[in-house]
């Protein structure tokens, strides 16, 4: 179709001669020779893609620094808006840093930075450093044996229960600090981009170029053409939640084409009781009921790289051990109160979900009020143990109470007892310890509830990975025999069986045969492969979704309805669709066939609202709940390729205004004198009348 429509124009110009009849036609030559050009051009046209693909080398598998804002920073990184370009330097020893800093003769430098080097001291002299344009960080394998953790020392600071009015000898981790080897560069501001380079492969590519095009030799610089890095990750929001989440309402107000710079951090809760209660009603104000919580949400430096195998997955795997433990216990009816299990998410960002779920108990927009929890029990980093000792921690402002440090001291006993036989002991962590970070906290903020904390740590935590991309599988010593494919690896059985597939499938590969029967069929695309705890601004996210599905699965029963049934359970008698949600799930293949079973699963498992109540009441500013906001961007790339000196950029730019120049006074000369060049002489012999 191009090269009809270029035929069409081209061929305009000579059926306007024939038709004004002053013009001889044009040799057969013309048409071939106009044929051959407008090939030629719709080929480039084709060509582009293929030029741009000899240019550059695309860097596929990285995941950005992006930036974050709360009610007064800015934290993370962001690229200028056309992306940061500079030389590649390979920093393999801090010493390497110093032809960055001063003595390399191109800058600005784009570096790669080796990942036992990542760390706030070298980030510290890079940081402002106007001869660095950016920064890709190649993973350190193993992980630095040391430890490693980005985020703060005292996590959650300020959003907790501790306060100049409420403990103040524990505010602000002054007992106790809980992550020593927190380096904050989490919470950290860059002017550079900073990607990290997940695939050996690509950073190996990337070392390649350098060791062919940069390496310095005998001292001196190296020559022309020189390998160069080029990042894009511009970020729309800046300065803070207040100020973005500002300017988003006023686009949205008076514009018809609004263009929101930041999101607020969200998703939702999952939670489920042991005995069926009226989600859509309230729960009896003389009925107690029992809180078992964790958290499901991880963070590191970069986004959406959040394995959290300590700081989340090792404990709401053993949240949902206990939950279907319990489920299937025999005298379970003889329980005196009711159990909710309780997930939170967005909890390490200053409690988003403990907080709103809080927030909706004081204003009835919750099936219970405050005033129905007994007494709360959360399970927080429990994978690390010593000795298979966990620790219980309690609050002690809260315990000067007499009625409370009572019904406290009678939780221990029972959660004592409860490990006699087992293979893990439970030991107080000490009166005079406060609470770790801990969604219980926000709980005590509200109301004295009597409440335990579980933990593998009696004072700091043994989690030297704190969130970090390296609280990997190996972080919590999973290790799997060499050479099995990955069915064998998920029905390898290392504790339980069905604690043991939780944990591969949370934390080693989503897409695997067990999660794929459990879910929706419209659900399939959330089992990626590598599996991620970052809350995120979409919702609900992969696995909110399958803590939701295992849970179901593993406290609900089958119920003999229709996929019609089960899809509208209100049309069935004695549904009680108030007190159970009903999924359609795949099913497991079937042996003869490839196609899947599916069936109706009945549960107590619901979702509710994990947003922070400060965006509810627009109170973007707010220091009573969390504010955190994620910036907005256009794209996220990276790539390398080949640049020239600056002499040659000159030169070859000098040249192409020449060509310019030179092209458009021909065009203007041939078509000034198209009527002498391009005319046939006439026949002598014919005659116009």
């Amino acid at each position: 179709m191009a090269v009809e429509a270029a035929g069409r124009a081209w061929g305009a110009p000579a059926m306007a001669a024939a038709a004004g009849g002053c013009r001889a036609p044009l040799p057969s030559w013309w048409g071939a020779l106009r044929g051959l050009l407008v090939a030629v051009l719709a080929a480039g046209s084709c060509q582009g893609n293929s030029v741009e693909r000899k240019i550059y080398i695309p860097l596929n598998k990285t995941a950005p620094c992006v930036r974050l804002l709360n009610a007064t920073h800015q934290i993370g990184c962001q690229s200028s808006m056309s992306g940061d370009t500079g030389v590649i330097h390979v920093v393999e020893k801090e010493e390497d840093l110093n032809w960055v800093l001063a003595d390399g003769p191109h800058p600005p430098y784009m570096v790669l930075l080796d990942g036992s080097l990542f760390n706030r001291r070298v980030m510290q002299k890079l940081k402002g450093a106007s001869r660095v344009s950016g920064l890709a960080v190649a993973v350190a394998k193993p992980s630095p044996p040391q430890g490693f953790s980005p985020g703060l020392k005292c996590p959650n600071d300020g959003f907790g229960v501790y306060s100049k009015d409420y403990g103040p000898q524990f505010a602000h981790c002054n007992k106790t600090v809980w992550n020593p080897v927190g380096s904050g560069l989490s919470y950290e501001d860059f002017d550079f981009p900073i990607f990290l380079l997940e695939d050996a492969n690509e950073t190996q590519v990337i070392k390649q170029c350098y060791q062919d095009h940069n390496v310095p030799r005998d001292g001196s610089g190296p020559e022309y053409p020189l390998c160069a890095m080029q990042l894009f990750s511009h970020m729309h929001a800046v300065t803070s939640t207040v100020t973005c989440m500002r300017r988003s309402s006023l686009q949205s107000t008076f514009s018809i084409n609004p263009e929101v710079v930041c999101d607020p951090l969200l998703d939702y809760n999952v939670w489920s009781t042991l005995q069926p209660i009226n989600s859509s009603g309230k729960v009896d104000p003389e009925k107690e009921v029992v809180i078992v919580a964790t958290r499901i949400d991880s963070h590191s430096f970069f986004w959406n790289i959040a394995p959290g195998a300590e700081s989340a997955v090792s404990s709401f795997v053993t949240h949902l051990a206990a939950a279907e433990a319990l489920h299937k216990a025999s005298d379970v009816h003889l329980l005196q109160r009711n159990i909710m299990f309780t997930f939170f998410q967005g909890e390490t960002f200053d409690y988003i979900g403990s907080s709103r779920m809080v927030y909706d108990m004081e204003k009835d927009k919750f099936p219970l009020r405050l005033d129905n929890i007994h007494s709360f029990v959360e399970l927080n980093q429990v994978a690390l143990r010593n000795e298979s000792v966990l620790w219980m921690h309690t609050d002690p402002v809260s315990r000067m109470n007499a009625s409370v440090d009572v019904q406290v001291r009678s939780l221990l006993e029972i959660l004592g007892s409860s490990s006699l036989g087992a293979n893990v002991t439970l030991q107080e962590a000490g009166f005079s310890q406060p609470l770790p970070p801990s969604s219980f906290q926000r709980f005590l903020r509200a109301r004295h509830i009597p409440g335990v904390v579980l933990t593998d740590h009696r004072t700091a935590f043994q989690n030297r990975y704190y969130q970090s991309m390296y609280d990997t599988p190996e972080n919590i010593q999973m290790q799997y025999p060499e050479g099995l494919s990955p069915e064998e690896t998920l029905e390898y059985v290392t504790d339980t069986a069905k604690v043991s597939r939780m944990l591969y499938g949370f934390l080693i590969k989503m897409n695997n045969s067990w999660f794929q029967s459990i879910i929706k069929p419209d659900l399939k695309g959330i089992l990626g492969d590598v599996p991620q705890h970052y809350v995120a601004v979409s919702s609900p996210v992969n696995t909110t979704y399958l803590v939701q599905y295992v849970l179901a699965n593993l406290t609900g029963t089958v119920v003999n309805f229709t996929k019609d049934e089960c899809l509208n359970p209100e049309k069935s008698p004695n549904s009680e669709t108030e007190m159970y949600d009903y999924a359609w799930v795949q099913g497991s293949l079937d042996p003869n066939s490839t196609s899947r079973v599916p069936y109706c699963v009945r549960s107590t498992v619901h979702l509710s609202k994990a947003l922070s109540p400060a965006f509810e009441l627009r109170q973007w500013g707010s220091t009573e709940y969390s504010t955190w906001t994620e910036s907005r961007w256009k794209e996220i790339r990276a790539r390398i390729f080949l640049v020239a000196s600056r002499e040659l950029e000159i030169i070859t730019l000098v040249v192409g205004i020449a060509i310019l120049v030179f092209s458009l006074l021909a065009t203007y000369f041939i078509n000034a004198k198209a009527d002498v060049l391009f005319s046939i002489p006439r026949d002598p012999g014919a005659v116009a009348y």
